[in-house]
């Protein structure tokens, strides 16, 4: 990514926050990784769209697709009314949509066994084996259009489009805030732990980890390196070592924190049997007073009962230094099954996904289209906080042929470090990650 396209990104993104802060309207309800492109125009601006002159043909939009979506909680209901709009704008087409649990683990599975959906969010595998699997989309028209584009490319054509924006830090009830006495949000981690003492006292759940369910735990991982390190290639850069593992690194910062977070009693009484469906419940009735998570989460706490005056956003201090930072890159990438028995409908639901479907509203995201605005109040907050953003930046192929051959999971390895011992965990993974390294001659 060149550097003049990380200046023009953030400084649309900051103007998009400074024009959504005027916004009364409430986004509604979103879910893992913290890139980008250069803006023709800010949000809001008059320029017209580029044209879409290659999309698929509408006479071609027909016949049944499936979508499998990490979005669980949609199934049944937002879907539902999803479905109905495109057959409305394509009355031959069928669109329906598959729950996955556990989703990149399960569909790097699939992909092994060819049983793939039309439609579907692409996993961790190298830039250079989506052509394997996934059909080019720079038909749609929207290459030019949108953010992202270069992270899943290769050999100069895009097989994912980015689902929208994201940047994390702390989601937080303000009210549970207020009744601790904490009149401003914690600048330093001696802070933060400062305040999870005092919502403790109170008697809430200082933090709301989901450990059970496992998959928000990858943030601690992936984005609290980033964060600590000052440093959005810290993940892609462990090809350079035989042991990128360490408790005095950037890669477990985020894991001994929660670690000691568990220590203190500031997360579930039983981590063991926390509850994601039940934690936004939780954060939004104020029993839990904060998540770390990405800001697609906060329309979901607002759906799950919250007032989004009640619901405020801080980046997240992960130290002393007083510095705070954040990670902004793209949530989820769509593709298309190549091998899709009515590739053209799979196709045109995904830029009904990007252009018509709304979801970035509803999810809480930093739109993937440049010339569309974000809508969400909670963002202003953040940016309040004067935090450095750091561009995220494509996972590299090397890295991730090692640790797809060493079968490591950033969420496997938090729950090991908060559980048992630092030291003997970082060992485990560094000779995990050593001998896959031998192994691929990497």
């Amino acid at each position: 990514m060149k550097k003049n396209l990380a200046i023009a990104i953030i400084m649309v993104f900051m103007l998009s926050l400074l024009a959504a802060c005027g916004s009364t309207k409430e986004a509604e309800p979103a879910a893992t990784d913290a890139g980008k492109a250069t803006a023709t125009a800010a949000p809001g601006a008059t320029t017209a769209p580029a044209a879409a002159t290659d999309a698929p043909a509408a006479s071609n939009i027909k016949g049944k697709v499936t979508f499998a979506t990490n979005r669980t909680d949609m199934i049944g209901k937002q879907y539902v009314e999803y479905a109905k709009k495109f057959n409305e704008k394509y009355p031959e087409a069928e669109i329906n949509f598959e729950a996955v649990l556990d989703y990149d683990k399960t569909i790097k599975i699939r992909l092994a066994s060819g049983d793939l959906p039309d439609i579907l969010l692409i996993p961790t595998i190298p830039k250079a084996d989506l052509p394997k699997y996934f059909a080019p989309l720079d038909d749609l028209g929207l290459n030019d259009r949108i953010y992202f584009k270069d992270f899943q490319a290769t050999e100069g054509k895009v097989y994912g489009i980015a689902s929208g924006g994201n940047t994390s830090g702390i989601v937080y009830n303000k009210k549970d805030f207020a009744e601790a006495g904490i009149t401003e949000v914690p600048k330093t981690l001696t802070e933060f732990y400062a305040a999870s003492a005092k919502l403790k006292a109170k008697g809430f759940t200082p933090l709301a980890s989901n450990f059970k369910d496992k998959w928000p735990l990858g943030g601690w991982i992936n984005d609290v390196s980033t964060i600590a390190s000052g440093n959005a290639n810290t993940m892609n850069e462990r090809k350079n070592s035989d042991a990128p593992y360490s408790v005095e690194g950037p890669i477990l910062a985020g894991s001994l924190i929660l670690k000691e977070m568990n220590k203190q009693g500031y997360l579930e009484k039983d981590i063991n049997s926390s509850n994601w469906e039940l934690s936004k419940k939780d954060v939004a009735t104020g029993k839990s007073a904060m998540y770390y998570l990405g800001n697609w989460v906060i329309n979901q706490v607002i759906d799950a009962g919250a007032k989004t005056e009640d619901v405020g956003f801080f980046p997240f201090p992960v130290n002393d230094s007083g510095k705070l930072a954040a990670p902004l890159g793209p949530d989820w990438f769509y593709g298309v099954n190549k091998d899709s028995k009515n590739l053209e409908t799979a196709k045109a639901f995904v830029k009904w996904l990007i252009e018509d479907s709304g979801f970035d509203d509803f999810a809480g995201f930093i739109p993937v289209l440049k010339d569309k605005k974000p809508n969400l109040p909670q963002l202003s907050e953040f940016t309040a906080n004067n935090p450095t953003m750091i561009e995220g930046v494509p996972n590299d192929d090397d890295t991730t042929a090692i640790n797809n051959k060493a079968q490591i999971t950033a969420e496997d390895l938090v729950q090991e470090v908060v559980l048992g011992d630092p030291k003997a965990v970082a060992e485990k993974y560094n000779k995990k990650w050593a001998d896959a390294k031998k192994a691929l001659a990497k």
